[in-house]
């Protein structure tokens, strides 16, 4: 059952003719479903009241459709958003007499510029997703035999089911009965079952959508941002180092005292600049950041970074950790 993640960037609610509504919070899913092939929509229904809200939709996604009505300070927030992810597949979608020359300069040097021009016709775009999800590949052998790694999105008690928690497969795969760790705590789940779209199945992979019936952890000591996994390369820290790319917008060099939110799968913290060295090109200072909330990273991750303080411009530019 082959699964497409795209991030739908635009109007509240422009999903809404692309799927049926699924769960609904800050971010909202819109599903479909054709035979085998399925693709899920996620929207960011704060935004832009939370920064966050968009950044959740990005990093869940695998591809993006940028519909744009109007070109303004939430259009540019946009791009920088899905160019610091590397969002480099996606789908521009212009209204309002909107021409490409006119949104040409505003994203040139970005991810946004390789994006398709398409026409604002939803039957067609889900047509062509839909193609595109059933066209995707099973992953390699190799990469079914790495473990798997899920961030948690959300979490609940079912009434004769248990807890179970909803995320996307962000590497590897993730098999019934399995028993994964719970990063950052010490806790361990007993996976019980998983669903896919609603079906049950043995096994998941990269790129699907999942239900995890759980045992062996309580609803209490679960948050999200948390991920399942026993990948042992997966470490948990407070305090994270890198070299920082600041966007080319951002006015002044960071400061120690600062707090930047970082941004990695589904986590989203506050963090306090605890050391910078802005020696040589200050848009690409040496940063370390000292966070209350363990961020649970892979090797050589990198994270975006955030300044919620900043007015128009929130999006600072990414840590490359070390």
């Amino acid at each position: 059952m082959p699964n497409l993640n795209v991030a739908v960037i635009g109007p509240i609610e422009y999903a809404k003719e692309l799927g049926k509504k699924g769960t609904v919070s800050d971010i909202t899913f819109y599903n479909l479903k054709k035979d085998e092939t399925t693709v899920t929509f996620i929207e960011p229904s704060r935004y832009p009241e939370k920064l966050s809200s968009l950044f959740f939709a990005v990093s869940m996604a695998q591809k993006a459709v940028l519909v744009v009505d109007e070109i303004n300070a939430q259009f540019g927030e946009c791009v920088l958003m899905l160019d610091c992810a590397g969002m480099k597949d996606g789908v521009l979608v212009l209204r309002n007499y909107i021409t490409p020359d006119q949104v040409a300069p505003l994203i040139r040097d970005t991810v946004v510029a390789g994006y398709r021009v398409a026409e604002d016709d939803r039957f067609r775009l889900r047509e062509d997703l839909t193609a595109e999800a059933a066209a995707r590949k099973d992953p390699a052998p190799a990469e079914l035999a790495r473990s798997g790694a899920v961030p948690v999105d959300h979490f609940f008690n079912v009434k004769g089911v248990g807890v179970v928690v909803l995320g996307g497969v962000i590497r590897g795969a993730i098999r019934k009965h399995d028993s994964l760790k719970v990063f950052p705590t010490e806790h361990t789940a007993l996976v019980r079952s998983i669903q896919k779209h609603d079906d049950d199945v043995d096994a998941a992979w990269e790129g699907d959508r999942v239900g995890l019936a759980l045992k062996g952890v309580e609803v209490e000591a679960l948050d999200r941002g948390y991920v399942l996994s026993n990948d042992p390369s997966l470490t948990a820290s407070g305090t994270i180092h890198g070299r920082a790319t600041l966007v080319k917008y951002w006015p002044t060099p960071l400061k120690e005292g600062m707090i930047l939110y970082l941004g990695h799968w589904m986590q989203f913290v506050p963090g306090r600049i605890a050391y910078v060295n802005n020696a040589g090109d200050w848009k690409r200072p040496e940063v370390t950041l000292r966070s209350e909330k363990e961020l649970v990273l892979p090797p050589k991750a990198e994270v975006l970074l955030h300044y919620l303080e900043g007015g128009k411009l929130r999006i600072v530019g990414t840590l490359r950790i070390d």
